[in-house]
């Protein structure tokens, strides 16, 4: 399992959103798994959270099962004493909170480049479009199991670093029901990726998906 903290700046092809930051930029924490369908592995968003509205119906059409929630995360900066350094030693932190309660909290110290930012969400995503009928009894009006990816990928260099976090006890939400055995580090990198669609693995019943 991993835990990530995401701020993102996105656009469209003609970048017209980049001109109005409040349609572009959005920051969300979600946890992803290992899982295997049809003998391939994929990862699997299991829970997420992100603080705008656009970003909230562009992950539902993905299969994201996404939810508001307020998310921060510590920013770089080169100058200056109010923020860490991309280097050796420094420190970012990572906060979780929705309907006003602290769901999660993560602190990574960087130590040292790697040559990739863990695996856990390294392969294509494999997520379920569900919508049940508006009739009664009828069948749903969509149910598919899709597998999603990056059409391209632009990233910098790798960091990894000792890592701790905390997940917290919520009457609404269920994210501190997973376990965590052993924390196996921390990461951080800067990336640009581009979506631009998916394929259906299959559509209708409820495919088997299983953890490796």
């Amino acid at each position: 399992m991993a835990l990530i903290w995401a701020d993102w700046q996105s656009c469209g092809d003609d970048g017209a959103e980049l001109l109005d930051p409040v349609r572009a930029q959005y920051r969300e924490c979600f946890a992803v798994v290992r899982c295997s369908y049809g003998g391939k592995v994929y990862s699997r968003c299991v829970y997420i959270w992100v603080d705008a509205d656009f970003a909230l119906a562009r992950g539902l059409h993905q299969g994201y099962p996404k939810k508001l929630g307020s998310i921060h995360q510590t920013r770089p900066h080169p100058f200056g004493r109010a923020a860490p350094r991309i280097a050796a030693g420094g420190v970012f932190a990572g906060t979780l909170a929705a309907a006003d309660r602290r769901l999660a909290q993560a602190v990574v110290t960087l130590r040292e480049e790697a040559d990739a930012n863990g695996f856990v969400n390294a392969h294509p995503m494999a997520h379920h479009r569900w919508m049940p009928s508006i009739e009664g009894g009828a069948p749903d009006a969509l149910d598919e199991l899709v597998e999603s990816g990056s059409a391209s990928f632009e990233a910098g260099p790798a960091w990894r670093g000792d890592a701790s976090f905390e997940l917290f006890e919520s009457p609404t939400e269920e994210l501190a029901r997973l376990e965590v055995g052993e924390i196996i580090g921390g990461y951080y990198r800067q990336v640009g990726v581009t979506w631009n669609g998916g394929r259906v693995l299959a559509r209708g019943g409820t495919p088997v998906i299983t953890a490796p």
